[in-house]
């Protein structure tokens, strides 16, 4: 049989020669750089302003006799983590701006996905505003595309999920191309799992992919964890601090007397996955051993290997805590509510005792690739009231994964994780015991959660009410 980090390994290396092909060099670069790019004028402006944080500030560049000019066929802005993929960040990130023009190709870490919203496509809009008609159909026909793993992903879509509530529409749509390690999301819309071996060459088919393809819907999902006031989470961009608040338990839900009235909230979106446990504890770990000690990053192979190893030395396979049961389960810390598809109540859900991570997901893809909600026969579905998963149905996969034995032959998928549910919205109530502290993560970002033993921490899931729009890869 072969191992976890075997499969991972040779996976992304299919995936790479799969994306090996004469395709990209036989479109003409001229030619695709006549579709995407826009006039000098608009580029020069869109970047002035999310330079200077300021629409205003653009209009100087306004040029009548320029907005007569005819609108690109297919505009493109591309964001790019370029700490993504390992060496090749910096070097993709240069291909591109020779293929596009250096004003459309924005590295996140100096430009953020927010300001551009408010300020690059604000100026599109206030050109427009003002009798550009070049300006109007740039902004109407804009695509976007993402080169990074599916936190970057991610954090743009949530940032391109806000023109929905500002009346900002239409939504750019967003293309991928894959330099995290898993790639869950860039596989499920079939724009691949790694970044190919030929990128000079395939970087130019994944552009015009991305001028032409379908848009596919995706649901998203919003997380809000309540926790007690004074407590600080340690997050990226995966979560924003509310202000806080007064806290009302749902009226469905039987609650203690624990719960005090002030509460700190954090806020987030994500498109894969929520979880909370062991997967979540060696993702922390790695994180923070590879911020410590950036020359493993090397690339998607180096990290998978890297991060199977990790994941030997953290308790998964062999716990330190067997003698203590108080220590081991999720059961002995968290209650599970979920609203299933088309109904108002909550319901609750048992967690088994042997049961040491719960993922919720939204996609079929998860850690690279791997299905562990597995191909359920018809039958079974129909048993446990399941329906077929898919991105858009607006629900969530519920599974629990065990021992780290168990969630290797899941992740080789030898057998399925253990169903505990589908639902449409999710609580989690959270309480210490023994326990001081636990790890939860989305798309990949991990965060330490503290946990106190005379409160409970909430945190709830619900969906989006409008779906992000992504660009069919194949």
């Amino acid at each position: 049989m072969d191992s976890p980090n075997r499969v991972a390994v040779r996976s992304s290396l299919i995936d790479s020669f799969k994306a090996c092909t004469l395709a990209g060099a036989q479109i003409p670069k001229e030619q695709l750089r006549r579709r995407i790019s826009m006039p000098e004028y608009l580029r020069l402006a869109i970047r002035y302003a999310c330079d200077k944080e300021n629409i205003d500030a653009a209009v100087s560049l306004f040029d009548n006799n320029a907005a007569v000019q005819q609108a690109p066929q297919s505009p493109l802005v591309v964001f790019i983590n370029s700490n993504s993929g390992g060496r090749l960040g910096p070097q993709l990130k240069h291909r591109l701006q020779d293929l596009i023009t250096q004003e459309q190709v924005f590295d996140i870490s100096d430009v953020k996905p927010d300001k551009f919203i408010q300020y690059g496509l604000g100026c599109l809009e206030k050109f427009a505003s003002l009798g550009d008609t070049c300006a109007k159909e740039t902004r109407e026909k804009l695509r976007i595309v993402v080169a990074g793993g599916d936190g970057s992903v991610g954090w743009v879509l949530g940032c391109l999920g806000e023109l929905y509530k500002q009346g900002r529409e239409p939504v750019p749509p967003t293309g991928i191309i894959p330099l995290g390690t898993g790639n869950d999301l860039s596989r499920t819309f079939g724009w691949g799992g790694s970044f190919p071996y030929n990128w000079k060459s395939a970087i130019k088919r994944t552009l015009d992919r991305a001028t032409n393809g379908q848009i596919r819907r995706l649901d998203s999902w919003n997380i809000r964890i309540l926790m007690p006031a004074g407590e600080e989470l340690d997050v990226s961009y995966c979560l924003k601090r509310q202000q806080l608040e007064e806290f009302s338990h749902g009226q469905e839900l039987e609650v203690g007397e624990d719960l005090p009235l002030k509460r700190s909230c954090y806020e987030g979106v994500f498109y894969n996955y929520f979880s909370v446990g062991m997967d979540a504890r060696v993702a922390y770990g790695f994180h923070h051993l590879r911020n410590e000690k950036p020359y493993l990053a090397q690339g998607p192979v180096s990290n998978k290997l890297i991060y199977s190893g990790y994941s030997c030395t953290q308790g998964w396979f062999f716990t330190p805590c067997t003698s203590d049961p108080s220590l081991r389960g999720l059961n002995n810390i968290l209650r599970m509510h979920i609203k299933r598809a088309n109904c108002s109540e909550w319901e609750q859900i048992s967690i088994p005792s042997s049961v040491r991570s719960v993922v919720a997901l939204n996609l079929r893809n998860y850690a690279g690739g791997r299905h562990p909600w597995g191909n359920l026969k018809p039958e079974y579905m129909e048993k446990r009231g399941f329906v077929e998963a898919c991105p858009d149905d607006g629900l969530l996969e519920i599974f629990g994964l065990k021992q780290g034995w168990h969630a290797s032959f899941v992740l080789v998928e030898i057998i399925s994780a253990k169903h505990l549910a589908q639902a449409a919205a999710i609580r989690f109530e959270f309480r210490g015991g023994e326990w001081k502290e636990g790890f939860m993560q989305i798309d990949g970002e991990p965060w330490k959660q503290p946990i106190s033993k005379n409160s409970t921490t909430v945190v709830e899931i619900k969906r989006v009410p409008l779906q992000s729009t992504v660009i069919d890869g194949e």
